[in-house]
């Protein structure tokens, strides 16, 4: 697919992309997202709500001030458009992707039907079969800093969670240098990783004045951060605990990693500066991060330390789970999929956003 498309007379249009769930907390801001995108065009939004079916998105949420009329993915020609990001439940998900994968389109899904490299790991985690497992190997894990020339050209990206994006980003400069023995990860994140806007008022209601664990054990992250560290080389042990804090969006993970040797702190830092400085959306960070850092930007801020005798190195990530950890991250996908800078409508990029992709480009990191 070429993002050059003509329109019969020569002239060059903007590829139309759709978004399917455009009435959840991703796919709300997907559609934001993409009705300011200098070089895509927002080309229909669609909900499984009944009662917003024929409202615009404005009227469901007025902050989005995105005025596309709002329809159901069963009244639409797929052939119309040349790309789409999913942004429904897994389990449904799959289906449409099946659908929309058979119509040529590119798509991002933003759930977890298509993050896993197997079948039988997705249904052991998510509890149900899964509804497209052909297109499982055609699929990308869709984490740009890792993974951008297999992006570039593929056709299906598994858009990754909010927790896995934060916490591999903070592990993968150690994981890839061998300096991980075992590993603890202590994420918090805000009530709107709930995903659908309806859920967020109760959910803030339940955690007011109040932190509390929650998918203990086995949360369905956990799966997913493991086979990305695998695919970087990592075998150790993980323990990964989400918790619930009051306030509406934003992550901070919290990592604790025994090394597998000793390590100073100018060989600590000249790591992580390897690894991101030309990265335009990580920042490695000369502080302790805060999740008001990254509010309303694509940037995942991470500070490396090592603890007080040198025994434990500390890293913690900040991310907003909205953006980076959903909506955000899905356009940097899509650009790349499509051929266009990898910044193109991401409001909050670095100075070094502007790189080609080319200049920024890692080897692939196999599956």
């Amino acid at each position: 697919m070429s993002t050059a498309a003509s329109n019969g007379n020569g002239n060059w249009q903007k590829p139309r992309v759709l978004v399917a769930g455009a009435t959840g907390a991703v796919g709300s801001l997907v559609a934001e997202l993409l009705d300011g995108h200098p070089h895509l065009e927002l080309a229909a939004a669609t909900s499984r709500d009944p009662d917003a079916i024929g409202k615009t998105l404005r009227d469901v949420y007025p902050e989005h001030r995105v005025d596309v009329p709002l329809s159901q993915v069963e009244d639409l020609d797929l052939g119309s458009f040349d790309a789409a990001v999913v942004a429904y439940p897994a389990g449904p998900a799959a289906p449409l992707v099946g659908r929309l994968r058979a119509a040529d389109l590119v798509v991002v899904d933003s759930c977890g039907d298509f993050r896993f490299a197997e079948a039988k790991v997705y249904e052991q985690w998510y509890g149900r079969s899964h509804g497209e497992p052909d297109l499982i190997d055609e699929a990308v894990y869709g984490l740009p800093e890792l993974r951008r020339g297999e992006i570039g050209t593929a056709k299906l990206i598994g858009n990754p969670g909010c927790y896995p994006t934060a916490s591999i980003l903070a592990l993968a400069p150690l994981v890839e240098a061998g300096l991980v023995a075992d590993v603890i990860i202590d994420a918090k994140s805000g009530v709107s990783g709930a995903g659908k806007r309806g859920g967020v008022a109760p959910g803030f209601v339940g955690t007011h004045d109040s932190m509390r664990p929650y998918g203990v054990p086995g949360h369905r992250h956990e799966p997913e951060i493991e086979e990305q560290l695998g695919a970087l080389g990592y075998e150790g042990d993980l323990t990964f605990v989400p918790n619930l804090v009051p306030i509406d969006q934003g992550e901070l993970v919290n990592v604790y990693v025994t090394p597998t040797r000793a390590i100073d702190p100018g060989e600590l830092d000249a790591l992580y500066e390897g690894a991101y400085s030309a990265e335009p959306f990580v920042e490695v960070a000369s502080g302790l991060p805060s999740s008001r850092d990254v509010q309303r930007t694509n940037i995942c801020r991470v500070h490396p330390m090592l603890d007080h005798d040198g025994s434990r190195i500390f890293i913690f990530a900040t991310i907003d789970n909205l953006w980076k950890g959903g909506a955000s991250q899905a356009i940097q996908n899509l650009n790349l999929m499509l051929g266009l800078p990898e910044d193109d409508g991401i409001p909050g990029g670095t100075a070094v956003a502007s790189k080609t992709v080319d200049s920024l480009d890692r080897s692939p990191v196999s599956a």
